[in-house]
């Protein structure tokens, strides 16, 4: 069942078979402790042996193996051998209502639906049904493409947002009895995760029929004070897959003999997590920059350069620990202020009449620019300032603290401004990321 208007089917959802180890099956977004093999060896090891997501996802802490073409073979035929031998079992066409306690918060509310790649457009300035939040970086693409051309399914860790403060759409289901399809703790400090499977006509009809309320234009346009297209979802997180999954299905347009006898095909939609950014358990965290490969002083001579070549002056000072750093970076008028450990040493940047409005807008332009006249260094977005402490500690490297953005702020940024820089915000820390379980058939 299609909803155009909101870009929405109902699934066919695939879980896995009755008495699975449910612990072992799910494990975190392939993007996440990207500098820390150490963590994705003990989810190996404790996965051993079972039926598990890791056996269907390519952690990108691998992704500069040399076994990168094998891997993904390996991946393809678990998960052909998944659907021959009964390991997933398909569901009813409807949704599931997930509940997830993390370290941090008792309970984020979310529903798992299928949502329309037709109505989406990951480029800068689009104005599509769904839009991204941040810059897609185009280069991350093709190695997710070779994992998802030729897969069977799909499992998300896509997290899509809706502007709901009524909360007319996800929390209702909440007030039902439903029957639970899984309810069990995650692994690695990953909290408890429930679900609950949607799929009377009515419930169904209730989530379509407040989400076509939210995307009634006039709706909108009184909402945000605008005219334009329609935005009714915002990418949260896994903006990268969603974007891989778009460009498959664009190509699989672009190669069929009649397009039109192709828009039924399952890849042309993707199964996402919905959540509503006004739920209390929605925390948005920030997402910090570390660099490897670095000359210190070089680099901060560096900066002074770039920024000074903008009219937007840069100052150093070196700080006793992170907390002084921190205070240094605070009420800074008509000046970008962040917190920085390089050589082991902790100081506070400030770039006066910034260009940008936001922060992590004003390094990242300067980081572009580093890393391509600095091709031997190397860049990794971090979740948490206790891992960039951890990883800055010894010489040629260089991390960067960034502040977090409100929550309440992001949907009329982007409906105003378009796509925020890449790597803005995070929903929350690491381990509190989207674990893998749902799956669904991409291929006829």
């Amino acid at each position: 069942m299609y909803f155009e208007r909101i870009g929405l089917k109902i699934p066919n959802i695939l879980l896995p078979k009755q008495g699975t180890e449910m612990e072992k099956w799910a494990v975190i977004a392939c993007d996440q402790y990207t500098s820390d093999p150490a963590y994705w060896q003990r989810v190996k090891d404790q996965t051993a042996g079972s039926i598990s997501t890791l056996n269907l996802i390519y952690p990108e802490v691998y992704l500069d193996d040399p076994d990168g073409d094998l891997r993904i073979e390996a991946i393809n035929r678990t998960m052909e051998s998944y659907l021959t031998d009964g390991s997933l079992e398909e569901q009813p066409a409807g949704f599931i209502l997930v509940d997830r306690k993390t370290s941090v918060v008792e309970s984020r509310k979310g529903l798992i639906v299928a949502l329309d790649l037709e109505q989406y457009d990951y480029t800068s300035g689009g104005q599509s049904l769904i839009r991204s939040t941040e810059g897609t970086i185009l280069d991350r693409l093709p190695p997710r493409i070779k994992v998802r051309q030729h897969a069977p399914i799909e499992l998300p860790h896509i997290m899509v947002l809706i502007d709901d403060p009524e909360k007319t759409v996800i929390e209702p289901l909440f007030n039902e009895k439903l029957e639970t399809v899984y309810d069990f703790d995650l692994l690695e400090n990953g909290g408890h995760l429930r679900g609950y499977r949607v799929d009377r006509l009515e419930l169904m009809s209730q989530v379509t029929g407040a989400l076509e309320q939210l995307a009634d234009p006039a709706t909108y346009r009184d909402k945000y004070q605008v005219d334009g297209e329609v935005m009714l979802y915002a990418m949260g997180d896994g903006n990268h897959s969603f974007a891989t999954a778009k460009a498959i299905w664009s190509k699989l347009k672009e190669e069929a003999d009649d397009p039109a006898q192709i828009m039924d095909h399952p890849a042309r939609f993707a199964l996402v997590e919905l959540v509503n950014i006004h739920d209390a358990g929605l925390e948005f965290e920030a997402i910090h920059r570390v660099l490897f490969n670095v000359n210190c002083v070089y680099l901060r001579q560096q900066m002074e350069a770039f920024f000074a070549a903008r009219n937007t002056p840069f100052s150093f000072s070196f700080c006793a620990d992170l907390a002084e750093a921190e205070a240094a970076a605070v009420d800074q008028a008509n000046c970008h202020a962040f917190p920085i450990i390089l050589g082991g040493r902790f100081g506070v940047c400030r770039v006066a009449k910034p260009e940008y409005l936001l922060t992590v807008a004003t390094l990242q332009a300067f980081l572009d620019d580093y890393l391509e006249a600095n091709p031997t260094a190397r860049i990794d977005y971090i979740h948490g300032k206790e891992a960039v402490t951890g990883l800055c500690g010894e010489p040629g490297c260089v991390g960067f603290y960034l502040p977090a953005i409100s929550k309440h702020d992001l949907f009329k940024t982007i409906v105003l401004d378009g796509a925020l820089p890449r790597k803005t915000f995070s929903m929350g820390e690491a381990d509190e990321k989207r674990f893998y379980l749902e799956c669904r058939k991409i291929q006829k």
